[in-house]
């Protein structure tokens, strides 16, 4: 069977952290949506996403095809339900498909799909779906749990080392490579996994769960409270709680982190600190792109949404329910604003564009750092999102 990942119309609530990606390449828990569907399905997929992802992200058509909610995580019941399906037919709730069969004759290549005749079935199991930027981090504690079950069932962890102190080892995880010397882990409250040659610094203190990434780093006397994920060759020091970093990011330095979503190739300075709690104690509201205002989350607890390639200098404060859009550089003293565009270049005393050109620039030298090519493909991306969120950009 041909799996395909689709993109449904939540994707535009989790802008900026989708454009760049497709929604099933988002990371929640230890893997992407992607790699656990992936492991369930114990094949490849690939996706239906927008027009302008589609050369980095092809669509690949079969004879038959089953179509998944990319926002939708997986479990056995609902694993079971979709391979059930017959041709012609789609699990569907009140508000949104699930998952549904059809022939490579119903599929054109950009998406285009005819559904005459499709037979809906209201869905039986219980799932988690990604409807909000800020449901990945309120989420990410039970995602960690699934994922450290599916992962390291029937599997043995690699030893800790005496030179640690631990409470609950029964619930770590170290896979080959890893190293973790000096360290204090409590997974009475929750799993931590420690992914392949990543690294736990003496002096850190950990309590799960935690998802720690292939090739991650821990820096010393770092303070880790779960549920938080650090993605793969992502660097994290100083204090965090309850957070989310795609891959490739760093916070390398002291300064506190909470309730925030960190994409990829971002870097935090030193002594940057966000908010996640208002003085009012008030639920935070946060800047939603397709609604253009800010709107309610239900959460006392919120702190920031970061785009992919933004950084931010030395002593950067950023308020409660922050989003910060893709290739923003911010610095400056005090509090800084609510929503930043993407591609802006200043702070609390104005922001100018930032200019298309050097944006390639430092792209092109991030991915060489970590022997990646950024070409032609993600340069035609990189322009198109620049185009679309201009009209956010009142500098």
């Amino acid at each position: 069977m041909n799996y395909i990942l689709f993109d449904d119309q939540s994707r535009n609530n989790l802008l900026p952290l989708t454009f760049l990606r497709p929604v099933a390449d988002i990371r929640i828990g230890i893997l992407t949506i992607r790699e656990k569907w992936e492991k369930y399905l114990k094949t490849k997929t690939s996706t239906l996403t927008e027009t302008y992802l589609i050369a980095k992200y092809p669509i690949l058509k079969n004879e038959h095809n089953i179509l998944i909610n990319g926002l939708v995580c997986p479990n056995p019941g609902l694993v079971k339900e979709i391979n059930g399906l017959k041709p012609n037919q789609a699990l569907v709730t009140e508000d949104s498909i699930i998952a549904l069969h059809i022939r490579a004759e119903d599929l054109d290549e950009t998406g285009e799909m005819d559904i005459t005749g499709i037979e809906e079935l209201v869905i039986k199991s219980e799932f988690v779906k990604i409807n909000e930027t800020w449901e990945i981090f309120s989420k990410n504690g039970k995602a960690i749990n699934n994922d450290f079950e599916l992962i390291t069932k029937k599997r043995k962890s690699e030893k800790i080392n005496d030179t640690n102190r631990v409470l609950g080892e029964e619930n770590i995880f170290i896979e080959k490579g890893a190293k973790v010397e000096f360290a204090t882990l409590n997974a009475s409250t929750g799993p931590i996994y420690i992914g392949k040659d990543a690294e736990i610094m003496e002096g850190a203190i950990i309590r799960g769960p935690l998802a720690l990434c292939d090739h991650a780093v821990i820096k010393m006397a770092a303070k880790i409270y779960g549920p938080t994920t650090i993605g793969p060759y992502s660097k994290v020091g100083g204090e965090v709680n309850n957070s989310v970093f795609f891959g490739y990011s760093n916070k390398a330095h002291d300064g506190f982190l909470g309730n925030s979503v960190i994409a990829e190739w971002c870097n935090l300075g030193a002594d940057t600190n966000n908010s996640n709690l208002k003085n009012s104690y008030d639920n935070v509201k946060l800047w939603s792109y397709p609604q253009k205002t800010f709107v309610e989350t239900g959460l006392q607890f919120c702190g920031m949404i970061m785009g992919d390639h933004s950084k931010s200098g030395i002593n950067t404060m950023f308020n409660t329910g922050t989003v910060v859009g893709i290739y923003v550089n911010v610095f400056g003293s005090g509090f800084q604003r609510n929503f930043i565009p993407s591609f802006s270049w200043g702070g609390t005393s104005g922001f100018k564009v930032n200019d298309i050109k050097k944006a390639i620039k430092v792209a092109e030298a991030v991915f060489k750092r970590r022997n990646k090519k950024f070409d032609d493909i993600e340069k035609e991306i990189l322009i198109n999102v620049f185009d679309q969120t201009a009209t956010n950009r009142i500098i």
